[in-house]
């Protein structure tokens, strides 16, 4: 039906069964280490471990990746990101049960990830399983409402849940007039070839918030002024809103989004400003560092892509993201961001 996240950027995974709709579900790559609590050398060591996992299962060898998987679990047992790769490693030697019980195990141990929920799902709707499908990926959004591999696989399991329903009433009256062009809809919606996306890393959303005493919000940071440069106006507003974030200057960080801001998930602007302070104050540190950063400006409106490699208490995380930017006067403000296109 679809491809579950894969270890690394335009990884192409082995694809799963598709029935009756030609559905396909985004593919995803996992390409960070999921390291909570690392750094320093030890960090770096992992990350060679992962990277060698990775250099395997792209080359084919799954029984040495396997291997090399269960060596290292056997000294780190609960190792997120090397628990991923292994179900990525089941999924790909086609051990769907296993890969199944290995993504389960994983949103038990670590509900705060959406990825295991996506591949879950995707491995659920590989066995027709669609209501257990729909219910993980409401939790991988749940987790992360930015997430738009899931809601477009959501989007996917819904089609196919109606189709079947579809097929059903037309099996039960045949004479309803109604029910088949929605069908030939549907079916027809998924028959068109999509392309697969490019691998990139969603981000996990951060670690349930700790017991602290949150500290006064800084004063507002001073708005980028604008340069007469589109794009280095672009730029430095991509650039301020990551050092308010980094900082957890809650007024300039809320102020970076313009007043049509939409947050992910539909949810309410109260709501989610309440949120990300939830998430943001009580931390004691936070980096966002941006790199290969893409900006393209149309008119009063640009988009940046780049990618963001985010550490806090007990979390470090390397994802893409996109952020849309309208002009209001004279700044460059978010009014749509994205995680994982």
């Amino acid at each position: 039906m679809s491809h579950p996240v894969n270890p690394q950027p335009g990884h192409q995974g082995l694809p799963i069964p598709s029935s009756c709709l030609s559905m396909r579900m985004r593919q995803l790559a996992l390409a960070t280490v999921v390291a909570f609590g690392l750094g320093g050398p030890a960090a770096w060591a992992q990350a060679d471990d992962y990277s060698e996992v990775n250099r395997l299962v792209r080359a084919g060898q799954l029984n040495e990746a396997m291997y090399k998987a269960d060596q290292y679990l056997a000294g780190k047992p609960r190792d997120p990101q090397m628990r991923f790769l292994k179900g990525v490693i089941q999924t790909e030697s086609g051990k769907t049960t296993d890969a199944i019980a290995t993504f389960a195990k994983l949103t038990e141990d670590y509900p705060e990830l959406p990825e295991p929920y996506n591949n879950l799902a995707v491995l659920y709707a590989g066995q027709s399983q669609f209501d257990k499908a729909r219910a993980a990926l409401e939790m991988a959004i749940r987790t992360n409402p930015s997430y738009a591999t899931a809601h477009e696989n959501l989007g996917d399991v819904y089609a196919k849940l109606a189709s079947q329903a579809y097929s059903k009433a037309l099996q039960l009256d045949a004479g309803n007039a109604g029910v088949a062009p929605k069908l030939s809809l549907i079916r027809n919606l998924f028959a068109v070839s999509t392309p697969s996306s490019n691998g990139t890393s969603p981000s996990a959303a951060p670690a349930p918030r700790a017991a602290s005493v949150a500290s006064p919000a800084p004063a507002p940071a001073p708005a980028p002024t604008a340069s007469g440069d589109a794009q280095r106006d672009v730029e430095a507003a991509v650039m301020a809103w990551a050092n308010a974030w980094s900082s957890r200057n809650m007024a300039s960080y809320l102020g970076a989004y313009g007043p049509n801001f939409a947050p992910p998930g539909g949810q309410a602007r109260a709501a989610w400003e309440a949120e990300r302070r939830a998430r943001i104050e009580p931390r004691s540190r936070i980096g966002v560092d941006i790199s290969d950063l893409s900006i393209t400006v149309n008119a009063d409106r640009a988009t940046a892509r780049f990618r963001q490699d985010y550490t806090s208490d007990n979390l470090d995380i390397t994802s893409r993201k996109t952020l849309e930017l309208v002009k209001i006067g004279t700044r460059w403000l978010i009014v749509r961001e994205s995680t994982g296109s």
